[in-house]
């Protein structure tokens, strides 16, 4: 097997999150917030690095504070950021949550005139997608131009390469004009993915054809309702292309959904572990961690969900995303209990 100098280059969103340190008061009645790193490919590029995989990252940061803040924690942990170039005249993004649990967490981004969407083609062609077991490519990272094209020419590059792509669908309403649009240009970029990786909420919005299916509450972008029938929406979202879809169940832990020969589609059920919820915010991101650090390591797929689950587990008992994510050590620990994975 060729050698490869990377396990896993993420790409997409990058972001400082401000995140209530008052657990249970109403947004308006916050009074202090902590500092940490965000964004979904940044928090996967954390996770997968913690749990022992060699992880680049190729976001955009402004020429500000919150840049240098953003890539002094992430070469902390030993994640690449040599493919991260700073956007002049841009912005690093941000965004402010706040902590009602089990079920409220209003979130606000802050991405006018930001650094991340400003990845370029150019910027593509400077990291090692061809150097790297695998990429990671987000949706939202497809929202706007120019790293919507980058992103696919990314996911082109990686194609060409043998590289396998996994999309993390990522679906957040309050990024796009239109969640029609979201729903198009997943569809169209799918040709190009191998594994997939969404809630039931998420799954629906790839397939989203009619605005109202998306319901959103308490500003829970990162947490939309999106109604539909989701096991036609996973047929057809693996008749576009992709092998494999993870669906995350929460609670129920996720269910692994794979095309076979034939066009079959055979459906594994791996059972998650049992947590109380402090911050849902994060969990997705970690559960990729655990996916990608799997199939990565060659595991089979029943084994690489279990450990999915068991990342997002830990994470949601957590307050923050990227700074939270657990080690390899710390998760064998944690699933010890339950008989491992």
């Amino acid at each position: 097997m060729t050698t490869k100098t990377y396990d896993i280059i993420a790409m997409g969103r990058s972001s400082i999150d401000l995140y209530s340190n008052d657990i249970g008061a109403p947004f308006e009645d916050i009074t202090s917030f902590a500092a940490y790193v965000g964004g979904c490919p940044t928090n996967i590029s954390v996770g997968t690095r913690r749990l022992g995989l060699r992880s680049a990252l190729l976001t955009a940061v402004g020429e500000d504070p919150v840049g240098d803040f953003i890539l002094h924690f992430l070469r902390r942990e030993g994640v690449e950021t040599r493919y991260t170039p700073r956007k002049l005249g841009r912005r690093t993004s941000a965004v402010l949550l706040g902590i009602e649990p089990p079920d409220r967490f209003p979130l606000t981004y802050y991405r006018d005139n930001c650094a991340d969407i400003e990845l370029t083609i150019d910027d593509v062609l400077a990291a090692p997608i061809a150097d790297s077991r695998a990429l990671l490519i987000s949706g939202t990272g497809l929202s706007k131009e120019p790293s919507r094209s980058a992103t696919l020419f990314a996911a082109e590059l990686a194609s060409q390469a043998g590289t396998p792509v996994m999309l993390d669908i990522d679906f957040r309403p309050d990024q796009w004009h239109d969640p029609r649009a979201f729903g198009i240009t997943l569809r169209a970029a799918l040709r190009l993915v191998d594994l997939v990786l969404g809630t039931e909420d998420e799954i629906n919005a790839a397939m989203l054809t009619d605005p109202t299916q998306v319901k959103l509450t308490h500003s829970q972008v990162s947490d939309a309702r999106v109604g539909g029938d989701v096991n036609a929406a996973i047929d057809a979202l693996l008749a576009l292309g992709p092998k494999v879809l993870l669906q995350k169940r929460g609670a129920a832990g996720s269910c692994v959904h794979q095309l076979q020969d034939g066009g079959r589609i055979e459906r594994m059920d791996a059972p998650g572990f049992p947590v109380e919820v402090a911050n849902i915010l994060g969990a997705g991101d970690a559960f990729a961690s655990g996916a990608l650090y799997g199939f990565v390591r060659g595991w089979d797929w029943y084994k690489t969900a279990r450990l999915a689950n068991a990342c997002g587990a830990i994470v949601v008992t957590r307050h923050g995303c990227a700074n939270f994510m657990p080690t390899y050590d710390e998760v064998m620990a944690f699933v010890e209990p339950y008989g491992g994975l």
